[in-house]
């Protein structure tokens, strides 16, 4: 059972939000992806963002402090730190995580984990409300030909990892603790090692998720995968659930790519989510980064209140909820369940009064 819904959605328990967007007014985001940098200490073969260049470049985190603030006010209520480079890399990650935490906003965290060490958890567990990990192989070899990397980099997340359990248990954090692995060739007959990994670890889950091409993406190697060969590995992956540990496998997600059928002819999401890249760009759309016509504006110019109620904001949400083709989005796009959930609000079936 996916417990988290990483498979599915929560605008569910957004009732009041939803609501107000039905009756048409401006909505401000619930949830925001933030990257802290633009710079990776990884070259993943399968890196969606690429493009992006992986440039040098650090939110300012005194702006950025004071924009967390503001932005807990207009009610945005989780932050996922990951993004075009890895989060951790930027100098004052704890201070940034903390200070989230303490304005009001729930924190999320995606990182390979290479510098999530002692020093970082001790800081920041506290209060952060999950940390998902990628690691993309068991093995040293697989790990370091996927991610790019050098081999010790595994040695190195896995001392991470378990030494944030330990932290965990000592201290009686609620943070929850993942692994993620990115479902291709390379790796797929190492998956089953990984659960007995992370299980090992005490970790409390491993999701295995598909590939999903970005229109950007300089890669390409994976864009003709497909995933009904290893749609299998969900039941065989069931034999490593327990109380405390479980293995997400998103076989919905993964047919989703293989037969792509979409329920909704536009984009509603826009409005209910924004992302922050590291020059403090604010989009609407993390597939159209770098397009002018998805771009709200910058934090470091603007308040973040400005740029919610900005008429250009307005035009890009109508836009894309009357124009925009979602044939040429991404599949599996992070709105994707989103979408399908507010199209299907705004265009019922008969008989919805047969509840």
């Amino acid at each position: 059972m996916d417990e988290f819904k990483i498979d599915s959605h929560k605008l569910i328990y957004h009732v009041s939000r939803v609501n107000d967007w039905i009756e048409g007014k401006n909505i401000f985001p619930i949830y925001l992806e933030i990257s802290t940098s633009g710079s990776c200490n990884h070259r993943c073969t399968y890196c969606a963002l690429d493009f992006m260049g992986y440039q040098p470049r650090f939110l300012k985190t005194d702006i950025l402090k004071k924009r967390l603030s503001e932005m807990a006010r207009l009610g945005v209520k989780s932050i996922m730190y990951a993004g075009e480079g890895e989060p951790l890399l930027h100098k004052d990650i704890a201070e940034i995580i903390n200070h989230t935490k303490s304005s009001g906003i729930d924190v999320g965290l995606t990182t390979n984990g290479v510098l999530l060490d002692k020093e970082l958890i001790d800081r920041t567990l506290a209060n952060v409300s999950w940390v998902k990990v990628s690691i993309n192989g068991a093995t040293k070899e697989t790990y370091r030909k996927i991610h790019q990397s050098k081999a010790v980099d595994l040695d190195k997340v896995i001392k991470n990892m378990r030494y944030a359990v330990k932290s965990r248990i000592k201290n009686g954090h609620k943070c929850v603790l993942g692994m993620q692995l990115l479902l291709l060739p390379e790796n797929s007959k190492e998956v089953k090692a990984l659960a007995v990994l992370a299980s090992g670890i005490g970790l409390d889950y491993l999701v295995v998720k598909p590939y999903s091409q970005h229109p950007f993406s300089k890669t390409t190697r994976y864009k003709n995968i497909k995933y009904d060969k290893y749609l299998k590995l969900a039941d065989e992956l069931k034999a490593f659930k327990t109380d405390k540990f479980n293995v997400i496998f998103r076989a919905n997600t993964m047919k989703k790519w293989d037969h792509e059928t979409r329920n909704y002819k536009h984009c509603y999401a826009l409005p209910f989510w924004s992302y922050i890249d590291a020059g403090g760009n604010v989009w609407g759309c993390s597939v159209y980064l770098g397009k002018n016509e998805f771009l709200y504006g910058n934090i470091y110019k603007q308040d973040f209140k400005d740029i919610l109620n900005s008429p250009k904001r307005s035009r890009i949400i109508k836009m894309a909820a009357r124009k925009l083709c979602v044939k040429d989005c991404r599949v599996n796009c992070r709105m994707d369940e989103i979408n399908r959930y507010l199209w299907e609000l705004k265009h019922p079936s008969e008989h919805v009064n047969f509840i």
